[in-house]
């Protein structure tokens, strides 16, 4: 996955969270449940990007030797 790609797309990840946070009216437990929600996803995004997760659900790290 190329670096440009995960920067505009945390980018634009935080900037459409920053709106709607700002201009949205919302109760406050929404607003909250919305944001881990978003952040959650964001990360496994990254994790799968990275190769950490696998389609399957599997966990693959690097070995250390």
């Amino acid at each position: 996955m190329p670096l440009l790609t995960v920067v505009l797309t945390l980018i634009v990840v935080g900037v459409l969270l920053w709106l709607v946070n700002t201009y949205i009216p919302m109760d406050g437990k929404i607003k909250q449940i919305l944001n881990v929600v978003v952040v959650i996803a964001v990360v496994l995004w990254l994790l799968y990007g990275f190769g950490v997760l696998g389609h399957s659900g599997e966990i693959r790290l690097p070995e250390i030797k």
